[in-house]
């Protein structure tokens, strides 16, 4: 690697592969709050952030583990999970009177279908508008954990002792992974009564 006297050396972050400052710069040129998404190994964290010459202001925030105290008993870090947290951040930015937002998955790969767009997709049915194409949304069926209700019965019917193995802190949190899915309308209809939707909105398709 070259280091002559034209070389400049990385910001700190940009080192250390926590920023993206050409992205960065578009995001407040545009002047919009940023609906930020971040995946760890566990957990889901979505914020809206407005940008101000300080530093950034976190206007909402939502966390996976929010999520248990809507009755959420599956894992915190799946699809289904991170629609419901980006579903539970729009409803408090709108509560909070913030009707847009534009995607911020940072340094994040934008794979179609992954996680980070299953949370915007949350927040877009949510009714909160943020730009984002339904191409890389993940399906209904994922959205909904059907692929992870299909794969613990193929595999509770194969091998019980791995089932159990495998979904060990799904059964010790009382909740049998093959009905996921129906689990997964019950926690949104619960989210969504405690913003006072009664009816699930319709997805900006």
């Amino acid at each position: 690697m070259a280091r002559g006297p034209l070389y400049k050396v990385p910001f700190r972050r940009r080192r250390e592969g926590l920023t993206n400052y050409r992205k960065r710069r578009k995001y407040l040129l545009s002047g919009k709050p940023r609906f930020v998404v971040r995946k760890t190994a566990r957990h889901i964290i979505v914020q809206v952030v407005r940008a101000l010459p300080i530093g950034d202001h976190i206007l909402v925030s939502a966390h996976s583990n929010e999520l248990r105290r809507y009755g959420w008993l599956g894992d915190t870090n799946n699809t289904p999970a991170a629609y419901l947290v980006g579903l539970l951040a729009g409803l408090k930015a709108l509560k909070k009177g913030i009707k847009e937002a534009i995607p911020d998955i940072g340094l994040h790969r934008p794979v179609p279908h992954s996680r980070v767009f299953a949370a915007i997709k949350g927040a877009i049915d949510s009714g909160l508008k943020v730009p984002c194409s339904p191409e890389v949304w993940p399906s209904e069926d994922r959205i909904r954990g059907e692929h992870i209700a299909t794969y613990a019965k193929q595999l509770k019917a194969e091998d019980e002792n791995l089932f159990k193995l495998r979904f060990s802190k799904y059964l010790e949190r009382g909740l049998d992974p093959e009905i996921l899915p129906e689990h997964f309308e019950k926690v949104k209809k619960i989210i969504l009564a405690s913003f006072g939707v009664n009816i699930s909105p319709k997805s900006s398709n």
